[in-house]
C-alpha cells in the first residue's frame, strides 16, 4: 500500500480509502468489524462516513470496529444531510455543524476528527458562516483537518479566498465523484485542486460496481446490486460512451491478468492529482479483492488506452481556448530564428 500527503498538509493517507456506506445497508456489525480489521491488514489507514450513512448506523459501527485502534486511523466524516425533522437538523449553518459534530464524535467514540468535508451544497447558507465554524472547530482541536465534496470549482475557489482573506483554516481536500465513466473534472475542478494545492479523494471510483465486472457492456441494471435495488448508482453521470469503455476495461484487464475492479481502480489511483480512493463492500471477501489494487501501477500502455477512451471532449469556453497556445506560436516570425 501506498501513502500520499493530502494535498499540502503533512498528513499521510493511504492510497484506497476503506467507504462504510454499506455498514448497516448490508454489512452488520460483525462483518463491518471484519472489513476494518481486512483494511488495516492490508495497509489502509484511511476511513470514509458520514453523518447521515444509514442515519448515523455506519458511523457508530466504524466507532466500534476502531475501538483500540483509533490511533491507528484516519478518520473522515461529512456533514449537511437531514439527521432529524426539525428547521436546523440540516445544512450548513453554524448551529447544524456544531451539534452535527458533537453527534459524529459520540458515534465515533473519538474526541476529534481527522478530516470534515461539508458534505454537499448549501445555498442557504453564507460560506462565511460555515468557513468560520469549521474554523473553529480546528481551533478547538475537535477537527484537524477540514474539505468539502461536490462544489463547483468557483465556489470551492471563492471557499479558499475567503479562508485565506480571514486567515481561517482552509480546505485541504476534495472529494469528487470520479471513475473511467466519470470525469467531469478534469475540466475545471482538477486544476482548481491541483492549483490550490488541495488532495483529491474519489468516491464511486468503481462507478457503483459498473466497473466490477458483474456488468456487460450497454447494461445498466444487474439483479443483487445497487442498480437494481436503487442507491448509490449514478448512471446518469456516466459518459456516453461508458459501454466502450467498460469493453476496453475488460480488454485490459485480461491482458495484465487482473479482475476489471482491480484495472479500474488503480487506474483512478494512477492519475497524478489522486491522493485516494474511497471503496466501499459488502463483506470482507468482497473487499479484499478491491484492496489488491494498492501497491502496484498499471504498465504505461494500459494506462494510455484507459486514458483515451475515458477522455471525455472539452466544453466552451476551454474548447475555444485550447488552440490559443499554438496560434500565439505561431504568429512568431523572428528574423534567422526557426520557424513555429
Amino acid at each position: 500500500m501506498d501513502y500520499r500527503r493530502l494535498g499540502r498538509a503533512g498528513l499521510k493517507v493511504s492510497e484506497i480509502c476503506l467507504g462504510t456506506m454499506t455498514f448497516g445497508n448490508g454489512a452488520d456489525e460483525a462483518e463491518a468489524k471484519r472489513m476494518v480489521d481486512a483494511a488495516f491488514d492490508a495497509g489502509v489507514n484511511f476511513f470514509d462516513t458520514a453523518n447521515a450513512y444509514v442515519g448515523g448506523v455506519s458511523e457508530t459501527m466504524l466507532g466500534k470496529a476502531l475501538k483500540g485502534r483509533r490511533s491507528d486511523a484516519i478518520v473522515a466524516s461529512k456533514v449537511f444531510n437531514p439527521m432529524g425533522g426539525r428547521p436546523n437538523d440540516s445544512g450548513m449553518s453554524r448551529l447544524h455543524i456544531l451539534q452535527a459534530v458533537e453527534d459524529s464524535l459520540r458515534r465515533l467514540q473519538t474526541d476529534y476528527l481527522d478530516l470534515y468535508y461539508i458534505h454537499h451544497v448549501d445555498v442557504q447558507t453564507p460560506l462565511d458562516e460555515m468557513l468560520q465554524a469549521f474554523d473553529d472547530l480546528v481551533r478547538q482541536g475537535k477537527v484537524l483537518y477540514t474539505g468539502c465534496s461536490n462544489y463547483e470549482a468557483w465556489r470551492l475557489m471563492k471557499s479558499l479566498s475567503i479562508s485565506d482573506a480571514r486567515g481561517w483554516n482552509r480546505f485541504v481536500a476534495y472529494q469528487p465523484q470520479y471513475s473511467l465513466v466519470v470525469r467531469d473534472i478534469d475540466e475545471e475542478i482538477v486544476p482548481a485542486c491541483q492549483t490550490e494545492g488541495l488532495g483529491v479523494v474519489a468516491w464511486s471510483p468503481l462507478a457503483g460496481g459498473y466497473l466490477t465486472g458483474k456488468y456487460t457492456p450497454g447494461s445498466l441494471k444487474v439483479q443483487g446490486t445497487r442498480s437494481a435495488e436503487g442507491w448509490g448508482f449514478q448512471s446518469r453521470f456516466f459518459a456516453p460512451n461508458h459501454a466502450e469503455i467498460l469493453q476496453a476495461l475488460f480488454d485490459v484487464a485480461k491482458e495484465i491478468g487482473k479482475s476489471p475492479a482491480q484495472v479500474a481502480l488503480r487506474w483512478g489511483m494512477d492519475q497524478p492529482f489522486m491522493t485516494s480512493a474511497i471503496v466501499g463492500a459488502r463483506n470482507a471477501q468482497q473487499l479484499g479483492e478491491t484492496l489488491a489494487a494498492g501497491g502496484w501501477r498499471l504498465p504505461g500502455e494500459a494506462l494510455a488506452k484507459l486514458d483515451k477512451i475515458s477522455k471525455q471532449p472539452h466544453r466552451y469556453p476551454r474548447a475555444f481556448e485550447d488552440p490559443m497556445v499554438e496560434r500565439r506560436n505561431a504568429a512568431i516570425k523572428m528574423p534567422g530564428g526557426a520557424k513555429t
